[in-house]
């Protein structure tokens, strides 16, 4: 996308060509002397354990199924320092669950399984973990005696295929399961830890917290993994990269990922360290040298959305908003009012498509319209002052544009836009040329209205 108001930046290669200067002078006159060597960043914990997830079941590969448990699982396992390298969802395949669990055993501290362990023949997880760490499969009286209760207690007759639950790999330690039939299994292998779990959430979260966190909690030693998540919009991907590459390659500890969304890209970085408190500091301080570096670009620290973070900020300052909008078609007073609480800021929005609807709803004359186009800047702006003074609102925004497919010229092509903002004092325009099919010209349309915003009242 293409603002007509982005900010040039220095040079990657000069950065780079300065520092490399800077390290031969160092070499030079200082040798033998640490006075130039810049502070070591802190590495990864030598005991930091790594864990892998395998989700495990046919279903899970089918267009109508997501692998919750995975997501639900790393936050648990990240709370207690351990970082997880790897989730695999793997079919109901004995060959290749064979290939997961032996590359699992090799590469990982910790295993977490889920799914697989009903009673029905394509329920395979017991199976194929006995065979991979040759461990023969041995019924277990006590599991088949609290199977068949379970059935009786509730009126049922235990069929012969829920035996199968009762199998438990040699050595392997028994999990007891409250909310259903299927018990989990813990196999400790030189070293390593093996959690076999029920695929049904409901099932699989109690046992994992109840006999899972507090061996692994005890296994980290105390490491604490810590996240934090920076938001940034009006960036592009290399711009942003271009821009702080030389802060965080620096650092082996916090690391750092770059992730684009739909109008915004998020930088994540994660601590590990000896405790919380480690960690954050260690968050703070590479943290702060990125926000320094983006400045404005940078809207949450803490994971907020842009909506939200407007929001906060004219709750702040008491501001009233009022919004006209012709491409968007009411994008961005839905997005202004997702936020709880909007009725405090929020006066009334238009939607002036129609050239007949800017004039009546909104007071843009028809001269302007005829003289600069229904998508210009003058139109623009008449309808984020018009909107301003018919509500009586501290803040107007207008906004007029092509989202396509159709309509463009070599003039004025699809995904031209352009946003107004109108208070007591002031008013302005951006124009912008955003790519994409119409739902996404739309997006960024509303984004860059809100960043706008932010930008004016932060």
């Amino acid at each position: 996308m293409i603002f007509t108001w982005e900010r040039r930046h220095p040079c990657l290669h000069e950065f780079l060509g300065v520092q490399v200067l800077f390290l031969m002078w160092c070499l030079v006159t200082h040798a033998g002397k640490d006075a130039c060597a810049p502070r070591a960043a802190p590495r990864i914990m030598k005991n930091h354990l790594t864990a892998e997830i395998i989700a495990i079941g046919s279903e899970l590969l089918t267009p109508n199924r997501t692998d919750t448990n995975s997501l639900w699982l790393t936050e648990r396992l990240n709370s207690v320092g351990i970082d997880v390298k790897l989730k695999t969802i793997v079919g109901d395949d004995e060959t290749r669950l064979e290939e997961t669990i032996r590359d699992a055993v090799k590469r990982s501290n910790i295993i977490v399984a889920t799914g697989g362990l009903g009673p029905t023949e394509d329920d395979i997880t017991r199976k194929v973990f006995s065979r991979v760490l040759g461990r023969p499969l041995i019924l277990n009286d006590a599991v088949l005696t609290g199977l068949k209760k379970f059935f009786a207690s509730r009126g049922y007759k235990m069929t012969p295929n829920n035996e199968r639950q009762a199998l438990v790999p040699q050595g392997a330690e028994v999990l007891a399961n409250p909310n259903g039939t299927a018990p989990g299994l813990l196999i400790r292998e030189d070293g390593k830890y093996l959690f076999i779990l029920p695929g049904p959430p409901r099932e699989m979260k109690p046992m994992f917290d109840t006999y899972a966190m507090p061996l692994l909690s005890e296994a980290s030693q105390g490491i604490r993994i810590r996240k934090r998540l920076l938001k940034t919009t009006g960036l592009g991907e290399s711009a942003l990269d271009d821009m702080i590459a030389p802060i965080y390659t620096l650092y082996q500890n916090p690391t750092t990922t770059i992730l684009f969304t739909l109008g915004e890209i998020e930088i994540h970085l994660t601590a590990t360290a000896e405790s919380d408190e480690k960690a954050d500091a260690l968050l703070d301080e590479l943290s702060s040298k990125i926000e320094e570096k983006l400045d404005k670009y940078v809207f949450s620290t803490n994971g907020e959305s842009l909506e939200e973070i407007v929001a906060l900020w004219l709750n702040v300052k008491h501001y009233t908003i009022a919004t006209a909008e012709s491409c968007t078609g009411g994008l961005l007073a839905k997005r202004l009012t997702d936020v709880p609480g909007s009725s405090n800021y929020f006066h009334s929005g238009v939607v002036s498509y129609s050239n007949d609807a800017k004039a009546d709803l909104v007071g843009v004359a028809p001269q302007l319209i005829e003289k600069h186009g229904a998508v210009s800047a003058e139109v623009a702006e008449a309808m984020a002052v018009g909107i301003k003074h018919r509500a009586g609102t501290t803040i107007g925004i207008g906004i007029t544009g092509i989202a396509g497919p159709g309509g463009g010229s070599e003039e004025k092509p699809v995904g031209l836009v352009y946003i107004a903002l109108a208070d007591d004092v002031h008013v302005e325009h951006r124009r912008a040329l955003f790519p994409g099919d119409r739902e996404r010209i739309r997006y960024y349309s509303s984004q860059a209205a809100l960043d706008m915003i932010r930008r004016r009242i932060q």
